[in-house]
């Protein structure tokens, strides 16, 4: 006893002494950052004074210097974002391999929520019969269609033939509620340890599976997210979309991959794995993207989420204007939903990191970027008319093109895309971008003014 009582009072002497030196380190740094600090503050207080008297003022030069300033921070904001996201998504590839464990064949719930899709239900379901898998299933949710969906979907129903073997095709008809109701209804009634979320109007490729569920080897992937391709090309305004999937979104994707923090998973491929979506309390309908708010709840409760690209789904892109604007107008306003909705985790990082920095970057793409990209852009071309800096606006869209040609060429020949894709990454900022972020900047100011909006369905092609 006396001994165990010697050992246990030298560990509380040595513990204190530790403590002391600690505190008395604390104390000299603290002295040493205000004296520090004090020394600066003095040499450019003295700087000012000294050189304020020789310096010229005036209106002029003051906008000059200010629209200097302002274009440079732009520039290094625009450089920083755009390099950070080529070299994680380099890292990302770096370490991107195709092994597959062939023991590994879990069997795959296919999710289908249709309404109104009577022009390509049948292109969609054959597309999932050529899959090369053999374990999964299809589940098609009717969600209250007033067109010919059901009675296609009817004729559908039953064992149909795919690639192995006979793949079990059901049907749910339900009130028309909204997507993320149908999806859950769909969850619910499945029978795989896998769900595939996909929509009505999307074709996969066909090793879309095989490549997907390897991921969930590892027990921390709750999700995996696809690559989304448009499907209907060859007009202007889908090639440019084709061009933006590949580069604005996927390249994203790439990036936030290489930390297995996918922030959205998209609408045309996700496949997660049940128990994650069970966890996170299935889809919500209180926002207009679905998608985005599920991902953030299965990131907040842990989960990794990864983006496999040889996972495809060909989707139809809005072919019009006006069908582009109603879309990306859903999107922003859910994308704030979201955000919204998790604010808590905005502030408090300790809760969970990981989804505190996605929901910035969601913030910033949003809401802070396409203020940032239109203001810089409106201020630069009225400094240069007033100021007689025209000369410097073909430098200004040279510059930001030649950024963007470089991205779509690494991006393009990242994913094997068509290199034609490329050409129109010399309007893809000056143009296109502008219009889509006067959408997010107009979506922006009804979401924070609260007025209603609908869902607004895209007209489809077929």
């Amino acid at each position: 006893m006396k001994l165990y009582s010697e050992i246990k009072k030298s560990v509380i002497e040595l513990y204190y002494l530790k403590s002391s030196r600690t505190t008395e380190s604390k104390k000299k740094k603290f002295i040493r950052k205000i004296f520090v600090s004090g020394i600066t503050s003095i040499f450019l207080l003295l700087l000012i004074i000294y050189s304020l008297p020789k310096t010229v003022l005036s209106v002029s030069a003051l906008i000059e210097y200010s629209i200097i300033v302002s274009l440079v921070i732009f520039l290094l904001i625009l450089l920083v974002r755009y390099f950070a996201l080529l070299i994680f998504s380099y890292l990302y590839l770096n370490e991107y391999t195709f092994k597959n464990d062939k023991n590994f064949n879990p069997f795959v719930s296919i999710i289908i929520p249709v309404f109104n899709e009577e022009k390509i239900l049948d292109m969609t379901i054959e597309s999932l019969l050529k899959l090369n898998y053999s374990a999964y299933e299809i589940i098609i949710v009717n969600d209250g269609s007033n067109d010919n969906t059901q009675e296609i979907a009817e004729r559908l129903v039953g064992y149909k033939s795919g690639i192995y073997n006979k793949i079990k095709i059901s049907l749910i008809n339900k009130e028309n509620n909204g997507k993320s109701t149908a999806l859950n209804a769909g969850i619910k009634i499945s029978r795989g340890e896998f769900i595939l979320c996909m929509d009505g109007d999307s074709q996969l490729s066909p090793n879309s599976i095989i490549m997907a569920v390897r991921h969930f080897t590892n027990p921390e992937i709750g999700a995996v997210a696809g690559n989304v391709k448009v499907l209907n090309r060859g007009n202007f305004l889908t090639d440019l979309q084709a061009l933006e999937y590949v580069e604005g979104l996927n390249l994203a994707r790439s990036a936030q991959s290489f930390m297995k923090l996918v922030n959205i998973i998209p609408g045309p491929i996700g496949i997660f794995r049940k128990k994650a979506i069970e966890n996170a309390g299935y889809y919500d309908s209180d926002t207009f993207a679905e998608d985005a708010d599920l991902t953030l709840r299965i990131l907040a409760a842990g989960w990794k989420i990864y983006y496999e690209p040889k996972s495809i789904s060909y989707t139809e892109a809005p072919a019009t204007l006006q069908q582009l604007l109603k879309q990306r107008y859903r999107w922003t306003r859910g994308i704030l939903q979201s955000i919204r909705k998790h604010k808590k985790l905005l502030v408090n990082p300790t809760i969970n990191f990981g989804n505190t920095f996605i929901l910035w970057m969601m913030l910033f793409e949003a809401l802070i970027w396409p203020v940032m990209n239109l203001a810089a852009n409106a201020f630069f071309i009225f400094a240069a008319l007033a100021f007689g800096f025209t000369s410097l606006i073909f430098f200004w869209w040279a510059g930001l093109a030649l950024l963007d040609l470089m991205t779509a060429i690494y991006s393009v020949a990242a994913e094997k895309e068509e290199f034609r894709l490329v050409a129109y990454a010399v309007i893809y900022r000056m143009v296109f971008i502008l219009i889509v972020d006067v959408c997010k900047v107009m979506s922006t100011v009804e979401e924070f003014l609260g007025i209603k909006m609908q869902w607004g369905k895209l007209e489809r092609v077929g």
